[in-house]
């Protein structure tokens, strides 16, 4: 088997810190938000003029911009969801990014993460935004309604205290989106839980914890019922939950990998010390592939194999997971400061774009995906 290799294709440096990136869907252009050093936000869209890309447009924000996402949009509409630093989630039209189409303060403080679901998926529920924040609350947004939130979610941690009773989000995610009504919201916390809130019932169906912060949590699929999440947290941590077979007491299965962050020297041997890894990223075209990005600079993709079976019947009765296996395919190392933010194109395999903390944006290609 040929070896998957990920190649830098386009570097643009810019002049403002970068937050996110994604791909404006059904085109060869992306946009790429942040803030300046007079703490305004930026919203950039860029396509590819090869070997270069070109700045289409430019808008600025009175608040850093800080995440996005197009989970909303439809064939017809570009409708990027993007949540800020002073706490307001608004709606720009990417053909008319001048002013928003919709817009709240939704939290208190910064918005730290934000999903978006219903955009493509044909009678699998209504469009929705989740949002996740510092001020320790997960609020879900249906852009029908103006000013309220459909769902506001505050989680407590087992170890707080009456001092402090909320934890700061920052990473939220939606799955289980298989009907009109099932639907499920993911949230990762600084202190490393992860709590999973089923939508339609609006009750916590589970929760466990991760010896470091959750940085960035996203299921393979949105619209199918729930089959992996992955997780990645501070100080290298990577979790891969099998999400079809839930313990009633030991929850779901997993497996890790403890290095995920760190840069391979040239002989194949991790070096450095742990690092976060910031991003994961499914590939649209094979979800049991995904994306790490590394506080090493370091881009690592995965491919999951999954065990012969995925769950067996304990003494009692009751069903127990299975977890698969990580198989590591790709290990580059394109920066010498982190990759924090990520995104597959879904139209054509293997082109990317990344951001980092060298303020630099870069279109990436990975070759050979299509053999797994």
């Amino acid at each position: 088997m040929n070896k998957v290799q990920t190649l830098a294709h386009i570097e643009h440096s810019v002049n403002y810190s970068i937050f996110d990136v994604k791909w404006i869907p059904f085109s060869a252009k992306f946009i790429s938000i942040g803030s300046k050093t007079n703490g305004n936000g930026i919203f950039q869209i860029y396509e590819l003029d090869s070997p270069k890309v070109k700045l289409v447009k430019e808008v600025t924000q009175e608040s850093s911009l800080k995440c996005s996402s197009f989970g909303i949009s439809s064939p017809g509409e570009r409708h990027l969801a993007v949540g800020d630093f002073s706490g307001k989630l608004q709606i720009f039209d990417i053909e008319r990014p001048e002013k928003s189409i919709y817009k709240v303060d939704a939290h208190s403080d910064i918005i730290n993460s934000i999903d978006a679901v219903g955009g493509n998926s044909t009678f699998y529920g209504a469009k929705e935004i989740v949002t996740g924040s510092r001020d320790g609350s997960v609020k879900i947004w249906d852009p029908r309604q103006k000013n309220d939130p459909v769902a506001n979610i505050s989680a407590k941690s087992a170890n707080d205290t009456e001092l402090r009773d909320v934890r700061d989000c920052w990473a939220v995610g939606f799955g289980d989106s298989f009907n009109n009504t099932e639907r499920a919201v993911c949230s990762g916390y600084d202190n490393g839980d992860i709590k999973l809130f089923d939508l339609r019932k609006m009750s916590l169906r589970w929760e466990t914890t991760c010896k470091n912060g959750i940085c960035s949590i996203e299921f393979d699929r949105k619209d199918i019922q729930m089959n992996k999440l992955a997780v990645t947290t501070l100080e290298g941590g990577l979790y891969v939950y099998d999400m079809r077979t839930q313990h009633p007491k030991k929850g779901f299965s997993h497996c890790s990998e403890k290095n995920a962050g760190q840069s391979l020297g040239s002989n194949g041997v991790i070096t450095g010390a742990k690092s976060t890894v910031w991003v994961v990223k499914h590939l649209p075209q094979n979800r049991d592939i995904f994306v790490t990005g590394g506080g090493a600079g370091s881009i690592r993709i995965w491919n999951y194999k999954y065990p012969d079976q995925r769950y067996y019947e304990m003494s009692d009765g009751t069903k127990s997971g299975i977890a698969g296996n990580l198989e590591m395919i790709s290990a580059t190392t394109i920066s010498q400061q982190p990759i924090h933010c990520f995104d597959w194109c879904a139209e054509r395999l293997g082109l990317a774009v990344c951001g980092a903390f060298d303020q630099t944006v870069r279109v990436l290609i990975s070759t050979n995906l299509n053999l797994f």
